[in-house]
């Protein structure tokens, strides 16, 4: 099954407010496990990017200035995306700013139910804990000390791990024993032992008669 993990960087935090998509990246799963494709872009937002924003992304304005608009950019990103599930973190934020953009360049928007989020699944099944991605990697032991600062290529890397252990752990395909070499059905070697006697001593025999004397009218013996 093919699914693409999926992360964004904008200039804010609302389309509605004027905000846009500065960064896409997309990385390919094949059965829950990544093939080594990606997909990556800078995008001018065609407007300036807040401190606020550049502080958490690094992007500046001067630094976007010369970079392809989200049109440009669209046809390639649509094609890697293709019909595949989205898996991505927060899903409802970088959907809503891609269909924005979408929109703009009359373009269908991706559809909502074709996403998985990561967020959700992580919030269901650790209920009360935190469930950003830095904690989830933290939760599963996932270096990401060399994110200083988001990256929309770096952040899907990471959420690629994540999901995977969201889903079942590293070994999706129960390749537990992918290093050992099938060898049949091994025989046990046990060792002869002699048979032990089963039947009654005398004293035994004594008992029984006696026991059965004791018996008053014994089916056996109408």
């Amino acid at each position: 099954m093919r699914e693409v993990v999926l992360d964004t960087e904008t200039t804010g935090l609302d389309p509605s407010d004027g905000h846009r998509v500065v960064e896409v990246a997309c990385l390919e799963l094949v059965n829950s496990v990544p093939t080594g494709k990606t997909y990556q872009a800078y995008v001018n937002p065609s407007r300036d990017v807040p401190p606020e924003a550049e502080a958490v992304h690094g992007l500046s304005t001067a630094f976007l200035a010369d970079k392809p608009m989200f049109g440009e950019v669209v046809d390639a990103f649509l094609a890697f995306v293709d019909d595949a599930p989205l898996v991505i973190h927060n899903a409802e934020f970088d959907l809503k700013f891609l269909n924005s953009e979408l929109r703009q360049l009359g373009r269908l928007p991706l559809d909502p139910a074709n996403a998985v989020d990561t967020l959700a699944i992580a919030r269901r099944k650790f209920p009360g804990a935190p469930a950003s991605l830095d904690a989830l990697c933290r939760r599963f032991e996932i270096d990401n000390s060399h994110r200083a600062k988001h990256g929309a290529l770096l952040d899907a890397e990471l959420l690629a791990e994540v999901y995977l252990q969201l889903v079942g752990g590293r070994q999706p395909m129960l390749g537990l024993a992918a290093n050992q070499k099938a060898t049949g059905p091994v025989a046990a070697k046990r060792e002869p032992r002699p048979a032990r006697p089963h039947a009654a001593t005398d004293a035994e025999l004594a008992a029984h008669a006696d026991f059965v004397k004791s018996l008053k009218s014994p089916i056996w013996s109408s």
